[in-house]
């Protein structure tokens, strides 16, 4: 780690800033120029710029769940092909740096010096409606990754600057609704054009040395100050058990188990005595997991720092291969990325809250409430496809009650308005309201979980992932669990739950009802 004695902290900050301004602005390319509801809308995507080794130097506020596994992604471009200028890498191979099939990710190399190897690196990461798969929407229950959905290698989609028209076509001949994937993808290759057009202007403004140097100031700003809040926390280990409901297939929980070892200023991360991993789709690769405790650990260091790859250099992330946390090929993926980062998160922070007593929130939602439905567009006889998630119940924090019908942890995506549903797919929401006194109680209450109802108006089939449909999001200090969610689909006037995971038709006039968890309460209730 440089001293940081030598670095002028005025130019530290308008560094930052510019590196994040560069992602940011590649975000908001991404959403203007893209054709989905779930880009355009939902917001989920995200964007970051990285090193010539492939180390984030900055990101955008986009969802956490991306930005802490696409260093893996860039690492990966690195190591399996040889870049030139004006390329870019297309990859959402899990156990090569993906997440899962629908997340692609997209790594451009920047030259901005002589030398034959980049300088620097931009990427983003979109999730796509549809990537193939058994089943519209490529969320489906699972049993092995081949199920998914189109399986892609780091491989180039474009060659100094030419789209490659075969690699293309070969994509979009997998997916059910191609014309939206290419626009989709063409807006994130803007994005990269965007985020590496801006690299050269600071360059040239700067120097390349000069830009060098502050990235890697910055990473070890970050460094230092996360090892800074780790001295703050008393040695020790601190361990925490959590389930999820089940895999899917089987009604067995699923155990997630971390301990986590703080020695003065570095931590070690150990999930041994996780389960193995499951043939359902709720299998996390080693990248979810990073990402999520990257995301735990932030989240309590006190202020603003620049979330890099400087803030994972004190902490050590132990996961068996083999295991939920860290699943071997050919395992299902699908909601690993979803679901079990939510997990990952929750024992994490229960783990911590050992550590850290009046610091930790109790648990919120912990689910990103998953739904999927596709089928054939009455009024134009085409396929159509659509993925979502709904928001929750943050859990109360020792301060506050928790907010209501929001995303958390590991997701940071916005709804999709119902008008821009209805207007290009065949549907109504019927519902979209607070789940009124779902949060739990306490001295300070847990956020109220969300209803949302879908009427179809043409046949379909549907896909669920959700979690906290059995055990509900713990409070904490003697706060009540927040409620467990609730799925009910509505068919000829007959209702029945189909369950926190599953796949299953729809015919017109058919409701589909997703009834999210309560954040946990804090604190015992007054007279409780």
């Amino acid at each position: 780690m440089r001293t940081m004695a030598l670095v002028d902290p005025i130019e530290l900050e308008i560094f930052k800033s510019i590196f994040v301004s560069i992602a940011e602005e590649m975000g908001v390319a991404l959403c203007r120029s893209s054709f989905s509801p779930n880009i355009k809308e939902r917001k989920d995507f995200s964007c970051a710029v990285f090193d010539g080794q492939g180390r984030t130097v900055a990101q955008g506020d986009h969802l956490p769940v991306h930005l802490g596994a696409m260093p893996l992604s860039v690492l990966s471009a690195i190591e399996n092909v040889t870049l030139e200028p004006g390329d870019t890498v297309m990859l959402n191979d899990p156990f090569r740096g993906g997440t899962h099939l629908p997340d692609i990710t997209l790594v451009s190399p920047v030259f901005a010096g002589k030398g034959r190897r980049p300088d620097f690196f931009v990427a983003n990461r979109a999730h796509h409606s549809d990537v193939g798969g058994i089943f519209p929407g490529s969320m489906a229950l699972t049993s092995e990754i081949f199920q998914e959905g189109v399986i892609i290698p780091p491989v180039k989609l474009v060659r100094r600057g030419r789209i490659d028209r075969d690699i293309l076509g070969f994509v979009l001949a997998n997916v059910r609704t191609p014309d939206e994937r290419e626009g989709d993808l063409t807006a994130q290759l803007a994005a990269n054009r965007i985020g590496g057009r801006r690299l050269l202007e600071i360059t040239r403004k700067f120097g390349i040395n000069k830009i060098k140097l502050y990235m890697g100031h910055l990473q070890d700003y970050s460094e230092r100050i996360m090892r800074q809040t780790l001295r703050g926390i008393p040695d020790g280990e601190y361990g925490n058990t959590d389930f999820l409901d089940s895999d899917g297939m089987s009604r067995k929980p699923v155990k997630i188990q971390a301990t986590i070892r703080i020695r003065e200023s570095s931590a070690e991360v150990d999930f041994a005595g996780s389960d193995p991993q499951t043939r359902g789709s709720v299998n996390a690769n080693f990248a979810i997991t990073l990402s999520a405790t990257m995301y735990v650990f932030r989240s309590i260091v006190p202020g603003d720092v620049p979330y890099n790859s400087g803030l994972i250099r004190p902490i050590r992330v132990v996961a068996p291969g083999g295991s939920v946390v860290n699943a071997r090929w050919p395992a299902a993926v699908a909601g690993g990325n979803v679901e079990t980062s939510q997990r990952i998160t929750d024992v994490l922070l229960g783990a911590l809250a050992k550590a850290l007593p009046g610091r930790i929130p109790a648990a919120s939602s912990g689910t990103m409430n998953n739904i999927t439905f596709g089928g054939n567009h009455p009024a134009t006889g085409r396929p159509f496809a659509y993925y979502e998630t709904i928001g929750g119940g943050m859990g109360a924090s020792p301060e506050r009650d928790g907010l209501s019908g929001v995303h958390t942890h590991m997701t940071n995506t916005q709804n999709t308005p119902v008008e821009a549903l209805e207007h290009v797919l065949p549907i109504r929401i019927r519902r979209y309201t607070l789940r009124k006194n779902s949060g739990g109680r306490g001295k300070f209450r847990g956020g109220d979980g969300i209803i949302r109802e879908f009427e179809f108006l043409a046949a379909a089939q549907v896909n669920i992932l959700s979690e906290r449909r059995t055990f509900p999001p713990y409070g904490l200090a003697g706060g009540e669990p927040g409620k467990r969610g609730v799925n009910t689909l509505v068919s000829r006037g007959k209702a029945r739950s189909p369950g926190a995971k599953a796949s299953f038709p729809v015919d017109r006039g058919d409701r589909v009802v997703v009834k999210t968890p309560g954040g946990g309460g804090y604190g015992k209730a007054r007279g409780g």
